[in-house]
């Protein structure tokens, strides 16, 4: 009975602060640090005192007792209250500010102003709405990463990875960019997310960001280089050692969000074939679109800007098509055997297009690449990918499609990596499928979709582009039966099964 007072009690506290800090779109507050100080701390010390309540008092180990029980976790009413909550809030942010409180002048008001001291101490300007998001946004890594550590405070994978996001979303994502326009207010903006790179970073290579990167002194040219270090050095060595995971999992803010915050709701993403099958054609039709974009982006620069580029219009257009079709070669006939059918013909069309479409224009003198103006790419990127499908769907959607809608269906990052995963990287989950009792935590409880209970019972590795590392699955087995491991390359797909009893031929 004191246990519930005290959860009914907490969730009131924390409530009542975030009715403080809502209530500012209605109420203009004088002192600004009292209320958002008063507003963070009611939030925080309620969320602290019911995390206690859940799992103070259990012993070490993952409990998700009543999780199908749940109305929260199960679609009942209050996640279609919170799911419309978070949808109409991202419709705000990115495309009705002025209801937060920054109009078109760029004045803040409202709930916007009240981050205003806030804003002014680390960056030394008046708030916008993208400053309100970036901090709401970190708090709630911060707040519910505690929450996740101390539901998985039995596992060490655990802790280490809810760690890193949180150390990656609060210093490289939100401080550091902050201070650093403080630091160099004459610079260009270029700083947003410092670990965050392209294609995820989808507009590092626009005119307008190239342009602030090569006229931003030292500082610029170093996060240009940095940037294309990541690009095509960092990410391909770290993900052939540790597979995708050491972004999705252990860096990337998407993915701390959705481990942090969309833990409650990792049980409903679908594990059906079909949606599979969709999956993979949207996430990598999103790759081909931000290639396209980016293409044009550079092409439209070079024209433009002939005193800052080191080579022609022509000797990049030269240059797409080589690297376009040296990739269609090695990835098809070095590792064919790691691709899908489907896979490999889209692979074949897709580039077989491309390329022509960059002959055909990119070297008869067009002012436009690809038969469009580069600014239609970016506009429709930005808008339908960057906005509508990352924000709205990808954080409005956890209460009814899981926390890795996003993840799943429209990262262009989670694309690129899991084709390296798939490929060329080190990285599995190994099974032994003798041991395994077919309870199907496994399953239920990836959010990526993936019908893991299915390999385990036939005893083979677990090798697919969209699995993001996060351990789960082998934390929820009783069995011991799923091991992340990084290994050498050979029989990493087509692993020898396990010998199961009922395959075993049995003398008369």
């Amino acid at each position: 009975m004191m246990n519930l007072l005290k959860k009914q009690s907490s969730i009131g506290i924390g409530l009542l602060g975030l009715i403080l800090l809502v209530s500012a779109l209605f109420i203009t507050y004088d002192d600004k640090v009292l209320w958002l100080s008063v507003s963070f701390v009611l939030m925080t010390f309620g969320s602290l005192v019911y995390f206690q309540t859940l799992y103070g008092h259990q012993l070490p180990g993952i409990k998700n007792d009543g999780v199908w029980f749940n109305a929260l976790t199960t679609r009942g009413i209050t996640a279609w209250l919170l799911g419309m909550g978070l949808t109409a809030f991202y419709i705000a942010i990115y495309w009705f500010p002025e209801v937060l409180g920054f109009n078109a002048q760029g004045e803040s008001t409202g709930l916007v102003a009240l981050f205003d001291p806030l804003s002014y101490t680390l960056n030394g300007s008046p708030a916008t709405q993208w400053f309100m998001y970036g901090t709401l946004y970190t708090f709630a890594i911060i707040l519910f990463g505690i929450k996740f550590i101390w539901k998985y405070r039995g596992n060490r994978y655990q802790l280490f990875r809810t760690l890193s996001v949180v150390f990656f979303q609060l210093c490289f994502a939100f401080l550091i960019p902050e201070i650093l326009a403080k630091l160099n207010p004459e610079t260009p903006y270029f700083a947003k997310d410092l670990k965050n790179m392209w294609p995820l970073n989808y507009y590092f290579l626009d005119e307008w960001h190239l342009t602030n990167m090569l006229t931003g002194g030292n500082l610029g040219l170093f996060f240009l280089l940095f940037g294309l270090a990541m690009i095509f050095i960092g990410s391909p060595v770290l993900t052939y050692f540790y597979g995708k995971r050491w972004y999705c999992s252990w860096v990337c803010g998407c993915g701390g969000l959705a481990e942090t915050a969309g833990d409650p709701f990792r049980q409903l993403s679908s594990k059906k074939l079909s949606v599979w099958k969709l999956e993979r054609w949207m996430i990598h039709a999103v790759l081909v679109f931000v290639t396209v974009t980016t293409i044009a982006a550079i092409w439209s620069f070079i024209k433009q800007n002939p005193e800052l580029s080191l080579i022609s219009s022509t000797q990049f257009v030269s240059g797409v098509v080589v690297l376009i079709t040296a990739l269609m070669l090695i990835l098809f006939f070095w590792n064919k055997n790691g691709l899908e059918k489907d896979a490999k013909y889209t692979l074949i069309s897709l580039g077989s297009i491309l390329i022509l479409s960059l002959c055909i224009q990119g070297f008869s003198g067009q002012n436009n690449l690809l038969f469009l103006n580069s600014y239609s790419f970016q506009k429709w990127y930005g808008f339908g990918v960057g906005a509508a499908f990352s924000g709205v769907l990808g954080v409005g959607f956890y209460p009814f499609l899981g926390s890795r809608v996003w993840c799943r269906f429209g990262c262009p990052m989670a694309a690129i990596l899991g084709l390296q995963q798939r490929l060329f990287s080190r990285f599995r989950i190994t099974t032994n499928g003798g041991q395994c009792i077919s309870c199907g935590n496994c399953s239920a409880y990836c959010e990526m979709g993936i019908d893991v209970r299915a390999y385990a019972q036939r005893g083979e590795n677990i090798v697919r582009s969209s699995c993001v590392g996060c351990g789960i699955c082998s934390a929820v087995c009783p069995r011991g039966v799923l091991k992340l491991e990084n290994d050498g390359l050979e029989n990493r797909i087509n692993s020898t099964p396990y010998p199961l009893g009922n395959a075993m031929e049995v003398d008369a």
